[in-house]
């Protein structure tokens, strides 16, 4: 490999009024619920046709943070009851790194309302990442490609290494197959630690990832991100996720990838109050802005954004307005209760 070198600046949040380009709508609504995903997802699910994936994090076992099943199981009934929930198996052992503990898992964590596909548990394929400077190709579950569209429905949240996870991550990391694709993104070759790359590096490599699954689905592809139960850890941490103490702010959904994660992230920089001060900490400290960053110059999408009000009339309203009332204390909602202990 050619000596190359990752950007830099993934620890300094660059104000809205300092990016320049074009915009991108983003819609948003505070409505945490069945009807206000319900909402959202029609505002951008006219791109989805033919065979649906909705790529989803379905947490490993006894997660207390993953998306509330209920939500998704009636927005599958309402608006795509022959789409299915794909997933990946883990680079890490974990309840979800073979395919039968995986499967095992979904069963504990209630996702058995759908088909869900393990897209890697027959092997692998490749997609290719058009101008990549990590990648030419990326390896990806084998039956990714057999889908017409996808819906990227995120659980947006801190993450250990990422610093964040917003559909760039859920797509990146997600979608990679879990034994050569997320080696790819996480391990120096030949290196004994399977988290050697870190920081700008890692966040570029997620990015490119990402960019050879959205290349291949645009442009029947849509994004969700959920801004619920935002604990500093990722789902992937299960019951050791840090305790949330974000609060939470509602559903952002956009047809463009960045205008989606950056929306989310001023959303959490705007927070009234000190109350993003955690998410903001560990997005700093982890490099994380790098994947905005290198987003925009892959040209996969727009850090300018409309953000439209759909609580309210589809007013135009800046992030700050947005979260202006929102208490820097998290309160847990009626979901805050296992699935598997407290069956409901």
């Amino acid at each position: 490999m050619k000596n190359l070198i990752a950007g830099t600046g993934g620890d300094k949040y660059v104000p809205y009024a300092e990016r320049t380009g074009d915009s991108s709508p983003v819609f948003f609504t505070r409505d945490l619920s069945e009807a206000g995903l319900q909402k959202i997802y029609d505002r951008v699910a006219a791109v989805l046709t033919g065979r649906v994936a909705v790529k989803l994090h379905t947490g490993e076992a006894e997660g207390p943070n993953i998306l509330p099943r209920p939500w998704v199981k009636e927005l599958l009934a309402s608006r795509l009851p022959d789409a299915t929930i794909i997933e990946t198996n883990t680079y890490y052992e974990g309840s979800r790194y073979t395919t039968e503990d995986h499967r095992r898992t979904l069963e504990i964590n209630g996702w058995t309302f759908c088909p869900v596909d393990i897209t890697d548990a027959d092997g692998v394929t490749t997609l290719p990442v058009k101008n990549g400077k990590w990648f030419t190709e990326m390896h990806v579950g084998k039956t990714l490609p057999t889908y017409d569209s996808l819906l990227v429905l995120t659980h947006f949240k801190g993450h250990v290494m990422g610093g964040f996870g917003g559909s760039n991550k859920n797509i990146g990391i997600g979608c990679a197959d879990g034994r050569i694709g997320k080696k790819e993104i996480h391990t120096v070759a030949g290196s004994d630690d399977m988290w050697s790359i870190a920081e700008e590096e890692l966040m570029e490599r997620i990015s490119e990832s990402t960019k050879a699954t959205i290349d291949y689905f645009a442009p029947h592809v849509c994004f969700i991100n959920t801004m619920r139960n935002m604990s500093v850890s990722c789902d992937c941490e299960g019951p050791e996720a840090e305790p949330v103490v974000t609060p939470d702010i509602g559903f952002v959904a956009s047809l463009d990838i960045l205008a989606a994660d950056n929306a989310c992230i001023d959303l959490i920089y705007a927070l009234p109050d000190g109350g993003g001060k955690a998410l903001i900490e560990r997005v700093e400290t982890r490099h994380g802005l790098r994947q905005l960053s290198y987003m925009k110059e892959l040209g996969m999408g727009n850090d300018r954004y409309t953000l439209i009000d759909i609580d309210n009339d589809d007013a135009v309203i800046t992030a700050a307005e947005a979260v202006k009332d929102v208490k820097p204390v998290w309160v847990p909602d009626r979901y805050n209760t296992f699935w598997g202990r407290n069956k409901h």
